[in-house]
């Protein structure tokens, strides 16, 4: 019996490979309670730069299929996603009792007001934990079917498009990448955190003024 831990992405990527990335994205893009803390940006970035052969190794994954497993996991998600916060998402975000999913929800709820529908859709894909409420909320907040699925396809596409190609990138020009991947995730995150700084502002700036 193999033991596999779905929040450690060597874990996913050493036994399941492409149809592990499918899996997880699709969990990550719109299962609230599952996908909430499953690995998104420190899944897809590792899997490129798997796919990168060496001077003495080959690819250990095949791009192709990592780039399609990512696409349909992270488009199909997040209409799955979005189908379940638009029969009673509200009602399940309500009653949630971990403090960082409502802290999410909340967040998204600020992407969506701030942004508009196609901005915050496509911003909100690079932001950790973010994404995966966004998709629930929009169906909560009645986002329109078709400016959703237009939106979330932009975004899906874009995000798992750039961070497997990004880890690929890597992997053909620098040897032995996957020896550097934990400090280079790190960046990755720390980066996909930007978008949320003047949402986060505007928060802090309406709490001073109450």
């Amino acid at each position: 019996m193999i033991a596999v831990n779905p929040m450690d992405s060597d874990s996913v990527l050493a036994t399941f490979g492409a149809l592990g990335v499918l899996v997880v994205i699709f969990a990550e893009s719109g299962l609230l309670v599952v996908g909430f803390f499953l690995p998104g940006d420190t899944l897809l970035f590792p899997a490129g730069v798997l796919c990168a052969a060496s001077a003495d190794q080959a690819p250990r994954l095949m791009l192709w299929q990592v780039l399609l497993c990512a696409a349909v996991g992270a488009v199909v998600g997040a209409q799955v996603g979005f189908l379940l916060g638009r029969h009673g998402g509200r009602a399940l975000l309500a009653r949630t009792s971990k403090r960082r999913v409502r802290e999410a929800a909340a967040r998204a709820e600020k992407l969506l007001a701030r942004y508009g529908y196609g901005k915050a859709l496509v911003i909100g894909r690079f932001i950790p934990m973010v994404r995966t409420v966004l998709h629930p909320a929009a169906g909560a907040l009645g986002v329109p079917t078709r400016t959703f699925t237009l939106w979330q396809i932009v975004g899906g596409l874009l995000w798992s498009t750039s961070l497997v190609m990004a880890g690929y990138a890597l992997g053909t020009t620098v040897p032995d990448a996957d020896d550097f991947l934990l400090p280079l995730v790190a960046v990755v995150v720390a980066i996909s955190l930007l978008p949320l700084i003047p949402v986060l502002t505007e928060s802090r700036r309406s709490r001073r003024e109450r």
